[in-house]
Order: C-alpha cells, then sequence, then structure tokens
C-alpha cells in the first residue's frame, strides 16, 4: 500500500466516508474506490457491488481482490419506547449503530437505553441534522403523530434504505393522508413499510422488535417477503 493510498484510507475512516480499496492480485496494483483514476471497469463493477463482505472479481483477465471499509449501517429510532428498549440490543448484536431519538427525556434515559446513542431533540430537527443516506433505517414507533410524522417526512425524503412505522392499518392510513397534504407523491409514501414488521404472531415487546429487525435485515440484503433459502 502506497503512503498516498494509506493517507487517503485513514482520512476516509475519520470522516466515516464508505470507500473500497480494490487490489489487482496479479502485481498487487491498488485504487482506493471511488477514484476517477481507476480503470472504468474496476469503477463500474465496484459501484454496483452492495455486499459489505471482501469480494473477489474477474474483469477480462484481471482478478481484483475488493476490500470495503464503511462505518456501520444506522438504525434510527424514533420514540424511546418498550420496542425501542427490545430493538436496539437486538439491531447492534448484529452490527447496526443504533441512536434512540426522543424529545421526552423522561424516556430517553442511559438506564432504559445503556451503551445507546440518545438524542433529545424533535425528530425532524434530529434528522435533519443526522442526514439518513443509503446505510441508513428509520423506524418510527410512538404511535404519536407529532413525533412520528415529523421524522417520516424527512425520512422519505432522505436516501434511507428502509423507512418503517409502526401502528393499526387503520392509523397508517390517516398517516400516509397527513404525509400526502405535505406534498408526498405516493411512489414515495411507498417506502414507508406499515405497519412495520413481519407477520410472525409478534406480541410481547421483544416479539415485536423482532419482527422489526427481520423485516429490516430482509430489506437491507434485497431478500423479498416470504423468501425462503434452500
Amino acid at each position: 500500500m502506497t503512503p498516498q493510498i494509506l493517507a487517503a484510507l485513514i482520512a476516509a475512516r475519520a470522516a466515516a466516508r464508505p470507500v473500497t480499496l480494490a487490489t489487482r492480485l496479479s502485481d498487487g496494483t491498488q485504487y482506493l474506490l471511488p477514484d476517477p483514476a481507476a480503470p472504468k471497469p474496476l469503477r463500474e463493477a465496484a459501484a454496483v457491488i452492495t455486499a459489505d463482505e471482501p469480494q473477489t472479481i474477474h474483469l477480462g483477465p484481471e482478478t481484483w481482490f475488493l476490500q470495503f471499509e464503511a462505518p456501520p449501517a444506522r438504525l434510527l429510532v424514533i420514540g424511546a419506547v418498550h420496542i425501542a428498549q427490545a430493538l436496539a440490543p437486538l439491531a447492534t448484536l448484529t452490527g447496526y449503530a443504533v441512536t434512540i431519538i426522543d424529545p421526552r427525556r423522561h424516556f430517553l434515559t442511559e438506564e432504559r437505553f445503556p451503551n445507546t446513542r440518545l438524542i433529545d431533540a424533535w425528530p425532524d430537527e434530529a434528522l435533519d441534522a443526522l442526514a439518513p443516506d443509503s446505510r441508513s433505517a428509520v423506524v418510527a414507533l410512538t404511535h404519536d403523530p407529532k413525533l412520528d410524522d415529523p421524522a417520516l417526512d424527512r425520512a422519505v425524503r432522505s436516501n434511507a434504505f428502509f423507512i418503517g412505522a409502526l401502528g393499526s392499518r387503520k392509523n397508517h392510513s390517516a398517516r400516509l393522508e397527513r404525509l400526502a397534504a405535505l406534498g408526498h407523491p405516493p411512489e414515495a409514501l411507498l417506502r414507508i413499510r406499515g405497519p412495520v414488521g413481519l407477520p410472525i404472531g409478534a406480541r410481547t415487546a421483544p416479539e415485536i422488535a423482532l419482527s422489526v429487525l427481520a423485516e429490516l435485515v430482509a430489506a437491507r440484503h434485497g431478500v423479498p417477503l416470504g423468501f425462503r433459502h434452500a
């Protein structure tokens, strides 16, 4: 690794910016992607790969080893509720950086959410600052339109790969009407999964959290609902 690539890699890590280190196995030539100086086929191939695991790809006679460097995917949870208490540790175990957002400070405590990032701001203000990207999921759990609606408004305007909201089908329908009144077209509102969570008959807070996380993981990996691995 050249000093220039090493310095760029360190800078990317410090800025939490995802990059890919590409190494040509025949001679050790390396590029830190994205890099306009890299061969076009390599840039195009790396741009469409979404998995986080290292991969070996073949481009004509050349073989490249791709090693991904990225911060953990984020889960931004709206509402310091009981389901969030169960969801936070489950999501952390699966590799997500969890943030709980709730202006109600009496719910948002370290005792209820140990080792978890807590933000006691209004959800729209928090999401404006956090800027959800394609490695971010937003899940609204409060059932309170004053908190959930502003969060979902911001989430739909973002590049979040997953947006979910808890609530009955009737409540979700009313929620979509309110968001449509804010100017969101129907196709944008289809991004909101509601009621969020796979239909596994969940009743308790931990079971509901598990159903939410399962749907989130399936969405991240592009697995259609109902698909089962052989």
